[in-house]
């Protein structure tokens, strides 16, 4: 099978010439991560509405922080990450139906200010309130970033004039912030297969203790 990370990032530059990221894709679930058990576990879904059943999801990994991957653990509806120390990051792939290619990408932790996954929101300051956007490294404005909590507690950011988003997360509990978005003009294939309808969904998650 042919690794749709490898594709992805051989295409990036011809992308980023065309365009950035469009505006915000229709409503798509998501992957994000928690702490469950002292472990880092990733869902589906939307958080308040997780699946019990994980979609089919291809090169599901773990991304480390130098870049290399490792394969995650898969249960019947979450899969599983080495905690270890500082931020944890998954990714994974979704070929789709109709020509949509969908690119999962989960972070939890908010203390490293450097983006590692190819769509990430950042922390501007280790641990703060303030995010960025990153797209293969180079800073881009979100439309809109969602951010709901494990609490109900649900809000809609739209970036300042600088592309940044910021909230203060005053309620205890897990926070997930969400961006879905297109890019422009781009299309890959896949295992023989083109994609001409290809998305990026990313989050970041971090938990407030009472």
């Amino acid at each position: 099978m042919t690794d749709p990370s490898r594709i992805l990032r051989s295409t990036a530059a011809a992308w980023l010439a065309a365009a950035a990221l469009a505006v915000p894709a229709a409503h798509a679930d998501y992957l994000w991560l928690q702490q469950d058990a002292g472990q880092a576990r990733a869902y589906a879904g939307e958080l308040r509405k997780p699946l019990q059943q994980l979609p089919a999801l291809e090169d599901a990994r773990q991304v480390l922080p130098d870049g290399k991957s490792i394969p995650l653990k898969a249960d019947a509806s979450h899969f599983t990450a080495d905690a270890g120390q500082g931020d944890v990051r998954i990714a994974a792939t979704r070929p789709g139906a109709n020509g949509v290619l969908t690119y999962y990408q989960a972070r939890f932790g908010r203390n490293d200010t450097k983006a590692v996954n190819d769509l990430e929101l950042v922390p501007t300051t280790a641990g703060g309130d303030t995010f960025q956007l990153v797209f293969m490294g180079r800073k881009v404005a979100a439309s809109q970033v969602n951010v709901q909590t494990s609490e109900g507690w649900y809000r809609t950011l739209t970036p300042s004039q600088d592309g940044t988003v910021s909230f203060k997360p005053y309620f205890p509990g897990l926070y997930v912030l969400e961006v879905t978005a297109r890019v422009d003009n781009g299309s890959v294939t896949l295992d023989g297969k083109k994609y001409t309808d290809v998305r990026h969904t990313t989050t970041l998650s971090f938990e407030v203790k009472p």
